[in-house]
């Protein structure tokens, strides 16, 4: 389902549900509800005022038709629609399952739009998403190659990512502001159920790295920690790894609330060297 089919059959079915609707008749909050940008929303919008559901006024204002009360009694009351997936996180996540397992391999356009269902054009914007991540890289003349994940390249990644983020935690701590610290504390939080999952605020190592204001600290995860991050989210899908991240966030924060600086950095190290468990026990064949 296209965003804007989606877009059209949620109004749809909100209105001739009679429901209340949570968001005003206009493109602009209807753009903010559906958190997408003003094309699909017309598109929908025109769609259901064509069939008679939306109603417009002479001074342009969008209404929504009433459904009788003795219709509305008589009708089933309907399921919302299920939102589309994201492509790019349903590609990507593909991607890195592959690129686990250790395998260098070729892309065409032609067949990959085709798997999943999109325009050439669809994909290649997400390409070139995934390129800027170092998921995939172009080859010129040749296309795109998935990039392999190789074990001793997060070694050496974790290594020198120790060294710049504990020279970025000597830069910035005295700029440290004490409530965003406790912003991003109460942002991780364990699991309420045995079964519901812990909730993780990644911030705190953006924040560090900006409050440096070291350019060549900066620059280092800007080309070489975007396909790491891409691998540490998907990883942070396990339940046991998730919940040991919430644990080590809450040290290093607190440490850093409490101005205790040599903890911070003890505790931001072990973070950083120890914080991988699913992904340091894979060793792609």
């Amino acid at each position: 389902m296209s965003i804007t089919s989606y877009i059209y059959e949620d109004l749809k079915t909100r209105i001739q549900s009679n429901e209340e609707l949570p968001m005003q008749l206009t493109l602009e909050s209807l753009s903010d509800f559906y958190e997408v940008s003003f094309s699909p929303v017309r598109s929908a919008v025109n769609r259901l005022i064509k069939q008679g559901i939306l109603l417009k006024g002479e001074d342009r204002r969008l209404t929504a038709k009433k459904t009788s009360n003795r219709s509305s009694k008589r009708a089933k009351p309907k399921s919302l629609p299920v939102p589309p997936q994201d492509m790019y996180d349903v590609i990507a996540n593909e991607f890195v399952r592959l690129s686990l397992e250790g395998k260098a391999i070729d892309l065409r356009e032609e067949a990959t739009a085709q798997q999943y269902g999109i325009s050439r054009s669809g994909l290649r914007i997400i390409f070139n998403r995934l390129a800027g991540a170092g998921l995939i890289e172009h080859i010129p003349r040749k296309g795109w190659r998935l990039r392999p994940f190789r074990q001793k390249d997060l070694q050496s990644f974790l290594e020198v990512r120790e060294l710049l983020e504990l020279k970025a935690l000597d830069l910035a701590k005295e700029k440290l502001d004490k409530q965003r610290l406790e912003e991003m504390f109460a942002g991780n939080q364990l699991p309420k159920t045995k079964t519901s999952p812990p909730k993780i605020d990644n911030r705190l190592h953006a924040y560090i790295i900006e409050e440096s204001e070291n350019i060549y600290i900066q620059d280092f995860f800007q080309r070489h920690g975007r396909y790491y991050e891409i691998l540490f989210d998907w990883e942070e899908m396990d339940r046991a790894a998730a919940i040991e991240t919430v644990h080590q966030h809450h040290a290093i924060l607190q440490a850093l609330l409490d101005e205790d600086w040599q903890s911070a950095k003890d505790a931001l190290a072990f973070h950083i060297q120890n914080n991988h468990p699913v992904l340091s026990r894979i060793n792609p064949k």
